[in-house]
Order: structure tokens, then sequence, then C-alpha cells
């Protein structure tokens, strides 16, 4: 792929002063630490099975229970009135001992797939340090699937077991029950003694379960984990996760989000999400941080009195979050004590540069930028809380990742040349983000999917799908999906930059670009807009939008096109769906549109 992307330069970038920070960080001398590292130094970190192997429960819960941790606040649940209640080290691993030994007295073992569909809840963390206590294997689904995915991917899995509640157990489990037969026990965590037909209540049998008992032995590569990723066609993928990846947590929960020993830790992400597993449960309690869990739904005033009535230190949270918070001014945050929050990170999308520099107007910290995927089960590339930021920028690899860029031909094959791909070196040049293989949360695997799996590496690489540029100083730059890039009379035009300019129109609340056919030009750049409260669609506003671009894009990158909308479409987890918007422009099929927000 010849044409290049420069790097963005409207924004500056953001140096940090290590000796003005509150709490030294975790790493301090990124190169330093990017040459001693070793995957090795952080398994052995590890506390290790009494046995032998190692079991993500055990290293999560277990070991803590019997050490100084043992009475700290593992969870903090916030209620919807804004009351807490918690478990404790302790008390994690008591609950999930007995759930683990629900599961044994049923016949569920090793290997056997546990289903999760609930909301932030106690008993979904439970079940899950619960399940892999017993060597079964944890599968989330997020509590807003309908009947038709909550079927396909339970099929898909075999599950043998799902934990949910009795709403969403009579709305979308009963409806297609008929259809599962492998499935043999549905738990309720809110039966009352009094469960639906053909379920169990979960508060009775763990009552009377044993709150003792030895973990598992599993070893580095047994299966502990299954996500369930869509692609843009055809059935989801399986994505397979091992033991291992537990080394891959500690290592990134220290580096990528700096978390000490004191921490007050919110993670925003549902655990329907590998975000809100690896990072809303996994992480924290390796390091033996209290994390802050609110069963509710994003309200920017709810929000900003958790941050500041729980005393959060390390928040991770959303793109599309903070652009709603964006949406809402930063008055808003400078009404509440926000002084025990030290650093902020997000993850789901690209964050545009403008909320990157937003964040220290609203909180007095930039917000840092993080990029991985399902299938990395971890954090790849991110901005350090030492190290300095360039908005726009998703940072540099973690100590341990080898990331380069692969170069694509005009048809968008990778290049090969003798067997192996050919990388891009040269600055500012787009080609398709690449990872080395061989770091502990790596999936090993597509369910059944061997094929699919192997069509992901090329040459001794794991290509992403996403297309990025490279700075002289090491720092990636996000350009999209493969499929997403649009070639423009032989320019190559990242949806992403786009998008970040026009959020930066007074009137623009959220952005999506796509390309559309062009006879003449191949592709032409066309823009959907969501319009920030009190503001209108009109042919004028339409033009000083696309004026607005013009001058800070130039005219052959800036949209051609630009129609106003209610709301974009975007899966539950935030990211904005351009090949929906793509394929509702052109007529084409929507292809998977489980994941969607708003899709029953």
């Amino acid at each position: 792929m010849a044409a290049g992307i420069e790097s963005p330069t409207r924004w500056s970038t953001i140096r940090k002063d290590v000796r003005s920070l509150a709490v030294l960080p975790n790493l301090v001398d990124y190169d330093e630490a990017c040459r001693t590292f070793t995957w090795d130094s952080a398994r052995r970190e590890l506390t290790g099975l009494p046995g032998g192997g190692v079991n993500i429960a055990f290293e999560a819960a277990h070991r803590h229970a019997v050490g100084e941790r043992a009475e700290r606040e593992a969870l903090r649940f916030v209620r919807a009135d804004g009351t807490t209640h918690s478990l404790t080290y302790r008390g994690l691993s008591e609950e999930a001992n007995r759930f683990a030994s629900v599961l044994r007295s049923l016949g569920i073992g090793r290997g056997d797939r546990v289903f999760s569909l609930a909301g932030r809840i106690p008993s979904l963390y439970v079940a899950m340090m619960g399940t892999l206590t017993n060597a079964s294997v944890f599968c989330p689904l997020f509590s807003a699937f309908g009947p038709d995915p909550i079927r396909q991917r339970l099929q898909l899995g075999t599950g043998r077991v799902l934990v949910t509640t009795r709403a969403l157990y009579r709305k979308k489990v009963a409806p297609i029950r008929s259809a599962l037969p492998e499935l043999r026990h549905v738990f309720l965590v809110d039966a009352e003694g009094a469960p639906e037909p053909d379920t169990l209540d979960l508060t009775a049998l763990l009552r009377d379960a044993e709150p003792y008992g030895p973990v598992a032995e599993t070893q580095r590569e047994d299966m502990a984990l299954l996500h369930f990723t869509s692609g843009t066609t055809g059935t989801p993928k399986g994505a397979i996760h091992v033991h291992d990846a537990v080394a891959a947590h500690l290592a990134t929960g220290r580096f990528a989000l700096d978390l000490h020993p004191d921490d007050i830790y919110w993670c925003t992400a549902d655990p329907g999400w590998v975000t809100g597993t690896s990072y809303g449960v996994i992480a924290p309690l390796v390091h033996g941080v209290t994390s802050i869990v609110d069963e509710e739904e994003l309200d920017a005033e709810r929000w900003y009195r958790i941050l500041a009535e729980q005393r959060v230190s390390v928040w991770y949270t959303a793109p599309t979050a903070l652009r709603m918070l964006m949406k809402a001014g930063a008055p808003l945050a400078h009404e509440h004590d926000l002084s025990a929050l030290r650093f902020v990170a997000s993850v789901g999308e690209p964050l545009n540069p403008e909320v990157v520099v937003w964040g220290t107007e609203a909180f007095g910290l930039p917000v840092h930028d993080n990029w991985w995927q399902t299938e990395t089960g971890g954090i790849m590339i991110a901005n350090y809380a030492a190290t300095e930021i360039r908005p726009g920028s998703m940072g540099r690899p973690l100590p341990g990742v080898q990331a380069a860029l692969v170069r694509r031909d005009d048809e968008d094959r990778p290049v090969m040349l003798d067997g192996e791909a050919e990388l891009v070196t040269e600055p500012g040049t787009v080609g398709e983000l690449a990872l080395r293989p061989g770091w502990p949360s790596m999936f090993r695997g597509y369910l059944n999917e061997e094929e699919r799996y192997r069509r992901c590496f090329v040459g001794g690489w794991y290509l992403t799908g996403d297309l990025a540029t490279r700075d002289a100083d090491g720092y990636y730059w996000f350009v999209g999906r493969g499929d997403d890039v649009i070639k423009s009379s032989g320019h190559l035009i990242g949806p992403f930059e786009v998008e970040s300019c026009l959020l930066e129109h007074e009137a623009v609340a959220e952005a999506g670009v796509i390309g559309i056919p062009d006879p003449v030009a191949g592709a032409l750049v066309k823009a959907f807009v969501e319009l920030r409260p009190g503001r209108e669609p009109s042919d004028a506003l339409r033009l000083d939008i696309i004026g607005f671009a013009r001058k800070r894009l130039g005219p052959a990158i800036a949209p051609r096109e630009l129609d106003f909308v209610e709301s974009l479409p975007k899966t539950r987890s935030g990211k904005i769906l351009r090949r929906l918007l793509k394929a509702r422009e052109l007529g084409l099929p929507e292809g998977d549109t489980s994941t969607v927000e708003g899709s029953r």
C-alpha cells in the first residue's frame, strides 16, 4: 500500500514530569523496561498452584484469601440508590469455592462451558471465579442480547450451564430452551426458593455448599475463557483463551493501567465483553486492589458522584462514555471532588485527540488511549503514566510485545517476500498492524474453526485487520479497519482522522465516516453526524461543517457529503459500526447485528 497518511499534527504533545505525579509510576523508563522485561519474569511473579500449574482464579482470588489482603474489599458494588455492598478477597474465595462445589456435585467438570447472562451483579463475579476454580471454561454473554444471539452462542460453545436472572430467563432463555439440548442446568441467581420450571435456585445451592476446597490443577495451556466476537459476516467467532493469560493481565495491569496495591479502581466495561473480564475482573483482582462495580448504566451525574464518593484513583472507561461526558460539559465534572483520581485510560475504539485534551480540562488529567482486541486478550499498545502523550496516538507497544506494520498490495493482501511478510519502515506510511505471537493472553484458536484461525497468521505475524501508521518515535496511529479505509482519487483516507476533525466542530456530538462509490474518484467521503443538544439540522449547518473540515483536512480528505442522523449505529460496547452505515447507505446485507445497540 504505497499511499501514506501523516500522523495528526493539530494537537500538541502532552509532556509529563514524573516528579510532579502523585504516585511514582510502575513504568518510568520505557526503553529500559522493553529491554529487560520478559513474559517468564511475569510468570515468576505469580504464586502458582501448590502442585504446579497455574489457575486464573487462584491468582485472582484464592491466594489473597489467606494473606494480608484477605479482609480487603475485592469488589465494591454500587447499587442504584448509591449504597454499596462488598465482597472481601476471603469472601470472594469462599463463594467461588461454593460455586465450584455446586458444579462438581452436578457433574460439571474440566473443560465444560459455563455461560453467564447477567448484568454487573455479585453472582456473575462469583460464577466466573468458581468456574475457573473447577477447571471449567467461563463464557460471558452480554445481558442485552436477544434470544437468537444467546441461542447461537450457547449452541456454538456447547454450553452446559447458564447463570442468569429470573427476568432474563423468562424473556430470553425460556423461549429457546428446547433448542438447547446440551444445556443441562440453568442457575437463577434470584429464584428466592421458587425457581422457574427446569431451573435451579443458585442461592440455595450455594448456601448448602462447602466454602473451602481445592483449586483444580490447571496448566498454562488449559482453556479458561471463551469470548465470542462478531465478524462482519457469518457466525460469531469463539476466541479461546487459556490460564496462562493471567501473566499478561498482571503485567498489563501494572504497565498500562499503573495499578498500585492501594488503588481504588473502576473499569466501566460490562463483563459480557472481554474488557469487562480481563480488566473489570481479572487484572485488578490479581493486583489485589479494590474494584468499583456500578450496577447501573451510564449517567453523567451518577458517574461523577461515584468517582468522587468512592475515591476512585484509576479509571478505565470507553471513548463513547467520555464523549457523552464531554457533551455534558466540563463544569459538571468541576462540581465534584475528583482529587483522588490520578490516572484515566480508555479503550474500545480509537480515542479522538479532542477527548484526550478535554480530560485535562475536566479532570486535570489527560486520557490515556490504548489498543487491543478480543483476540489479544490483553492490552498490546498503550500510553503510559510516565511517558508523553501524542493525542490521537494509541501509544507504543507494551514491554514484551513486538508490533509491526505489514505492507499490503493494491488488492489489500499482505506482501510476501521469500515466505516472510514485508514490513513497512517509512514513518507515516500505512500498513496492517501485526503482532509477533508469544504473549500469554494471545488467543489459542477459534472454537471449532481451525482454518479461520490459521488465516489470521502470515509470515510469522498475527494480522489484526487494523490499519495504522507509526511515527519516527515508534508511536502508533490508528487509521481504520482494513475494509473501512477509503481510497479516493489516489488518496488513502482514514475515517477516524475525518471523524476526529468533525468532532472539533462546536455543533457535532458524534460522527461516522464511510466511503461511497464514485465512477471517477473510486470513492467519496461521506459523513453521518449526530448534533449536540440544542442544535438543529439545516443546509447552512451542513455546509458550515463541511467547510470546517475542508479548512483543516483539505478538499481531498474532507467529506463531500454529510447527512444528519438522530443516532449512529453502535455496538453495545460503544463502537461506531461503519460497516452498518455503509450497508444501509448502499442497500447491502447488514451481516451479524447481534451486538448492535438496540437489537434484540
